[in-house]
């Protein structure tokens, strides 16, 4: 079973984080991910660095343009993961954009990720009806989960369209906007978060966008299976650097 619905299955709240891949230094990756597994993380969010990244937000903006300067590459990516699964057996997933994975060629880019022990991807530019019509039985044939997401002003219809084509998680966007909103959840969101709950879909949601600390974590994931943060962790390896990612995961879980 893929590894990321193996996690799903469990009982507790998922916390995952997003780390660029090649941030802050090239050869971060691995060690940023190991140390992530071994402070409790349920799953990995590895960043593909990107020059022109559409839903994200200035901070994860700075660490993409940083990854690239550094010399990071989508092969370069692939061969920093090549051994992975000799370390870590968390749940790991590229987030990126299409257009990187149509340059290296989708079905390569599949193949590289079953051989390097990906297990889902997120493109948030790749088209549902693209995506059933040319690429789902690429995936599939490789092993790999498409997480999609939705917004508060995905209709009911789009996202039961999702939910009915989606084989792991929906990404539940707490907000319409980029990532890096840390001013916590209002009564809009909060109702929003209930009411997809209370569609009773098939695939748990996950809500990414706006979660920095235990108090957002914990609203984020009243209603919902887990909850991603992306912005407020690179923010703070690029502070404190990669020692404090216990302290981090600590203020999160509140241990």
């Amino acid at each position: 079973m893929n590894r990321i619905k193996q996690k799903l299955a469990q009982d507790n709240k998922i916390l995952s984080i997003y780390c660029t891949a090649g941030y802050p230094a090239l050869e971060d990756t691995l060690p940023v991910i190991r140390e992530l597994e071994e402070n409790g993380v349920d799953m990995v969010e590895i960043g593909l660095p990107f020059s022109d990244p559409l839903a994200d937000g200035p901070t994860i903006q700075q660490s993409s343009t940083a990854a690239l300067k550094n010399g990071m590459t989508t092969e370069r990516l692939f061969d920093q993961l090549s051994n992975i699964r000799e370390s870590v057996s968390i749940p790991l997933i590229i987030m990126g954009y299409f257009n990187p994975v149509l340059q290296f060629g989708v079905e390569a880019f599949c193949k590289k990720c079953s051989e390097t022990g990906i297990d889902g991807l997120i493109l948030p530019d790749l088209p549902l009806a693209e995506y059933k019509e040319h690429y789902e039985q690429i995936f599939k044939e490789h092993g790999l989960i498409n997480v999609f997401l939705i917004t508060p002003q995905t209709s009911e219809r789009r996202i039961r369209a999702i939910d009915n084509v989606s084989d792991g998680f929906i990404y539940m966007v707490s907000s319409a906007s980029t990532t890096g909103n840390t001013r916590g959840f209002g009564p809009q969101q909060t109702d929003y978060f209930k009411r997809v709950a209370d569609m009773n879909l098939k695939n748990p949601l996950i809500v990414g966008f706006g979660i920095s600390n235990f108090e957002t974590f914990k609203t984020a994931t009243k209603h919902t299976k887990g909850a991603i943060i992306g912005s407020a962790f690179i923010k703070m390896i690029k502070r404190k650097g990669l020692s404090s990612i216990r302290e981090f995961i600590n203020s999160i879980r509140l241990l």
